[in-house]
């Protein structure tokens, strides 16, 4: 299974007790998909840019990068993980320039 879609046939046909039995055998993914940015049908990063437009969608990754690459990567839990999140902020901002770009 490869997109969100396939998961979420995947787990409509499981039986509640199914799914209870898979929590937690699987970590999950702190960086691309932290389960609380990924409730519902929309993750949080794609509401931020259809509210904020692909503008204000950057300054809020770039504030994010400010975030994890200053003092909280040593402050507040794994610095190796703030480091990945301020990487995962800082492609999304390129993501966006580039899709900016082409259609300018």
């Amino acid at each position: 299974m490869t997109d969100k879609k396939e998961w979420d046939t995947f787990f409509a046909d499981c039986e509640k007790a199914d799914i209870e039995a898979l929590k937690g055998t699987v970590d999950p993914d702190m960086v691309n998909r932290p389960p609380h940015y990924n409730y519902g049908e929309i993750e949080t990063i794609d509401y931020i840019i259809d509210v904020l437009d692909e503008g204000g969608a950057l300054d809020y990754c770039q504030g994010n990068v400010i975030k994890y690459t200053g003092t909280r990567m040593f402050t507040k839990d794994d610095p190796v993980e703030n480091a990945k999140k301020a990487i995962w902020y800082l492609n999304k901002m390129i993501e966006l320039l580039e899709k900016n770009k082409e259609s300018s």
